[in-house]
Parts: structure tokens; C-alpha cells; sequence
């Protein structure tokens, strides 16, 4: 397996078979017991990584930091008043100057386009750390909290609740039927996800046998489901607070929207990829309550601190996740089958 990732890019999981996604996924759990048993597996010992970041991250940034160290290798942090990427120096351009000093990239911006452009002209490895269109890394630490929990992956429903039109839903949607996931999207119609990434959805359930869902009849969306998934109803660079709140105040997942989904307790979980607007203790938050009477906007704090709650296991993956991707892709060492 680790000749078919050698020398990749990791723009999104589409580019790959469902076995090799599932080996990632079974991969980061492996280096995750590593870590935790205190055994070394520096399988890029020497190596030099950029972290590209035109859009800001806690967790992303956090997790290829950490997650280079871990195998080895030396990240070094290019933030946006750092590069030049588009601005004052070409895409094309410092593709070229960056795969010369360094063995290996990672991107987090805004356009799919540029992350693509950026690794067309690479001669090292490329990965994805957010755009508009693709999340590919916290795909694998998504599933992979979920086969944590579950022991499995094919036959679940995840049920992703608000905006639907953008890179998590899309990701969710894509990675889930390649997984045999079943995903449910449960948005207002004006935020649903664009035709051809629910027929590229649709593809592969075809071929797994889950079943997609688009729908913005929630009771109809979050019957069955094993997990909810919440996301920000804005997403970073958007400004439409107030079309958004008054949009997606039915999509709230809530203790009553939990419970609609008549699973049984022990058999369902929340989740969500951070940051979330659970409370009032963040600027956003204030501004949220001051102009629209909202303490909360996505998920309840109830939600959010329940027995259901899994998102800081979800946080916590997204660094060995990324590992397990940086090791595939950019390790010239035996990478052991899982």
C-alpha cells in the first residue's frame, strides 16, 4: 500500500479508492495507539515541511505542527502576511521555489483552484489543509473517530445538519460513500450542496451501498442517524450573519432534534469540526447575542457537553490523521499495513 501513496498529493479524497481512504483511516488509529504506548515512529526523520496558510486555523496548524514533530520531521509556519501566493509572486512561481527547499507542502486557503495550481507545479507532495470546495484531512479524522466509536464504518448514518453548501458538507457527503456511509444532508433548500458533488456522492454509493440523502425536511433527515454533525452557519470570509441566523435557526441541533433521530443512546454521537458558537464566551458569540437575541447557533451548549459529544476526540485526531497522511505520502521508510 505505501507504493501506491508515495510521492502523492492529498487534495481531496475523490482522488483516491475507497480501500486507500480506509487505510489511511486504519492507519492514523495504529499511529494513534503508537503515541499513546510512548513508541517512536519518526518515518520522515530529516525532512522539511511548509505550512502554507493564507486562512487561519487553530487545529489544522496545531496538528501538521505537532504531527511533523512526531515523525520527525521540521515544519516551519508561512502565515499570510509570510507569502506572496498569487499576490506579488505566482502560484506556478513559488511552487517551484518551495518544492526546492522543502520535501513536502501543505496548503490551507480558499480556492480548491490555487491548492491544485500549487501542486501541478510542486515536484513534493501537496496536502490540503482547507479550501472552498474540499476538507480532505478532517475526513480522515472524522471517520476515523467513528470507526473509534463504532468499531465500524459501513451501514451508519451521519446526518450533517445546516449549511449544506459548502466544503464540509461536500466532504462529508463524498468520503461517506466511499466508506459506505450513509449521509444525510439536512439543509434549507438555498443551502444544499451543488448537483455534481451529489452525483459524484451518489457514484460511489453506488458501489458501496450507502445511501445520500438531500433534504430540508428534518425530521425526514435525521431519522436513523448514528451521528449528527454541525458546522458554522458562516464560514470564515463571509459576512451574511443575518441571512444566515434567520435561514438556519430550525437546523440548530438541539436536545429535541437528538431525540427525533430515534437511535438508541448508546448508539449515537455528535460531532462537529470547530470552532462552534455554543455559548456567548467568544466576540463572535457576543455580536451574535447583541444583534440577533441568540446565545446559541449550531449546537446548544447542552449538546455540546453531553454524553454525545465527541468533537475534542475529533479534534484530537485531526493530528494523528494528518500524520498518518504525511507518513503515506511523503515517507521513504516501510509504512506497516494496518
Amino acid at each position: 500500500m505505501n507504493s501506491v501513496f508515495q510521492g502523492k498529493d492529498f487534495l481531496a479524497v475523490k482522488d483516491f479508492t475507497p480501500a486507500e481512504i480506509e487505510y489511511l483511516v486504519d492507519f492514523a488509529i495504529h499511529l494513534k495507539e503508537m503515541k499513546k504506548n510512548n513508541i517512536p515512529h519518526r518515518y520522515l526523520e530529516g525532512k522539511n515541511i511548509a505550512l502554507l496558510f493564507a486562512k487561519t486555523s487553530t487545529r489544522t496548524r496545531s496538528a501538521f505542527t505537532v504531527a511533523s514533530n512526531d515523525l520527525g520531521a521540521n515544519p516551519e509556519f508561512l502565515g499570510a502576511n509570510d507569502i506572496q501566493l498569487g499576490n506579488k509572486e505566482s502560484i506556478e512561481d513559488t511552487a517551484k521555489v518551495l518544492s526546492s527547499m522543502f520535501d513536502g507542502i501543505e496548503y490551507r486557503g480558499f480556492a480548491q483552484s490555487d491548492v491544485e495550481e500549487l501542486a501541478e507545479y510542486s515536484t513534493v507532495p501537496v496536502w490540503n489543509g482547507l479550501t472552498d470546495k474540499w476538507h480532505p484531512t478532517q475526513m480522515i479524522a472524522d471517520y476515523m473517530t467513528i470507526k473509534e466509536e463504532f468499531g465500524y464504518l459501513k451501514g451508519l448514518t451521519l446526518a450533517y445538519v445546516g449549511d449544506g453548501h459548502n466544503n464540509m458538507a461536500n466532504s462529508l457527503m463524498v468520503c461517506g460513500a466511499m466508506l459506505g456511509v450513509n449521509v444525510h444532508i439536512v439543509a434549507p433548500d438555498s443551502l444544499q450542496p451543488s448537483e455534481d458533488v451529489v452525483e459524484l456522492a451518489n457514484k460511489f454509493a453506488a458501489e458501496s451501498g450507502a445511501h445520500i440523502l438531500v433534504t430540508s425536511d428534518i425530521d425526514e433527515g435525521v431519522k436513523g442517524a448514528n451521528i449528527m454533525y454541525a458546522d458554522v452557519w458562516v464560514s470564515m470570509g463571509e459576512s451574511n450573519w443575518e441571512e444566515r441566523v434567520n435561514l438556519l435557526k430550525p437546523y440548530q441541533i438541539n436536545m429535541d432534534m437528538m431525540k427525533k433521530t430515534g437511535t438508541p443512546d448508546d448508539e449515537l454521537i455528535f460531532m462537529h469540526c470547530l470552532p462552534a458558537f455554543h455559548d456567548t464566551k467568544t466576540e463572535y458569540g457576543k455580536d451574535v447575542e447583541k444583534n440577533y437575541g441568540m446565545t446559541e447557533m449550531e449546537v446548544t451548549d447542552e449538546v455540546f457537553r453531553s454524553k454525545y459529544a465527541r468533537q475534542f476526540q475529533e479534534a484530537e485526531n485531526r493530528m494523528h490523521s494528518i500524520k498518518a497522511i504525511m507518513a503515506a505520502t511523503l515517507g521513504d521508510l516501510f509504512i506497516p499495513r494496518v
